[in-house]
């Protein structure tokens, strides 16, 4: 099953824009997932089963490295990326 989702990172302190980036280069990381970023989100599309296990894993790492931060995501069944019918 395809997943795509849709990420906004709001960390909780006055240098957000180096935990913001490190999140998505991370996300980038993984070559089975297609990541799109623009100025207001994070789309990630892939396999249900790796999405879910990135997000879990990346989340966490963030907040072990850069402390507090708002998450907000958005599930949708199917791979909706730009460009699929």
């Amino acid at each position: 099953m395809k997943l795509s989702v849709e990420i906004s990172k709001y960390p909780l302190k006055d240098e957000y824009i180096p935990a913001i980036k490190d999140f998505i280069d991370r996300l980038n990381t993984y070559l089975d997932l297609k990541v799109i970023t623009n100025t207001m989100s994070t789309q990630v599309f892939g396999e249900y089963d790796l999405v879910m296990d990135v997000m879990k894993k990346e989340i966490r790492h963030s907040y072990e490295k850069y402390g507090r931060a708002i998450f907000v995501c958005k599930f949708i069944e199917g791979d909706l990326s730009p460009g699929k019918d």
